[in-house]
This record gives structure tokens, C-alpha cells and sequence, in this order.
């Protein structure tokens, strides 16, 4: 079930390669990807840390208050991650020429269906 959401948010945006749900302590809960190169676990793992540090940095050094999106832009990957609760969070991955807007409307509709499943 959870990897029907993830591969139809694959398909709903354009550019996107694949979609994962990983926990903060840097687990992947699970994954979908139409680019078999990468290793989902590991970034996952990798944006956990990220996510992590984000957090602790608008929350308590910013007082910025909670982080509600989270995007990273590399020269050959891209991520969205939004969080699923307190323990998990979502992950759109994308190449740099695919819709940010289009993850952003799509990744909150599929967080706040996947939250009611988890």
C-alpha cells in the first residue's frame, strides 16, 4: 500500500525519480525508485542527518519554529523532504530540471494520506 503512494507521487511529478519514506534515525521505511543507480537507503540516511540538523537549527538556535519543507539542489540530484509526523518523513527525489511546485503540491497530499495509513 505505502508503495502505491510512492510510485503514483513518482508519476504525478515531472521529473521525479523516485519517492521514500525514512525515518529520523535514518532508516528507510520504504522506497520506490524508476532509477535503479541509486541506493535509496543510503540517501535516505544522508537526508536524515540533514533533516536533523535543520531542526535543531530553526528550532531551538532560530527560534524559527518547525521545519515544514526541506529542499537541497546538487548539481546532478535534487530532494524534497517534508515531514510524516514526529518519527518519519517523505522524500521526492528529482532531476534538476523537474517541477518543484508540482512535488510541493503532490509530496503534501501524499504525507498527510500516508500519516493516516502510518
Amino acid at each position: 500500500m505505502l508503495d502505491e503512494h510512492l510510485s503514483q507521487l513518482v508519476a504525478d511529478v515531472d521529473g521525479a525519480w523516485g519517492a521514500a519514506i525514512g525515518g529520523y534515525d535514518g532508516l528507510l521505511i520504504e522506497g520506490y525508485g524508476s532509477n535503479g543507480s541509486m541506493d535509496l537507503s543510503l540517501l535516505v540516511a544522508e537526508h536524515a542527518g540533514l533533516l536533523r540538523a535543520a531542526f535543531t537549527a530553526y528550532e531551538s538556535t532560530l527560534t524559527g519554529g518547525k521545519v515544514r519543507e526541506f529542499y537541497v539542489r546538487g548539481d546532478f540530484l535534487s530532494a524534497y523532504s517534508l515531514p510524516i509526523g514526529e518519527e518519519l518523513f517523505l522524500m521526492v527525489l528529482l532531476e534538476n530540471k523537474s517541477n518543484l511546485g508540482q512535488a510541493r503540491l503532490y509530496g503534501l497530499d501524499a504525507a498527510k494520506k500516508l500519516k493516516e495509513l502510518l
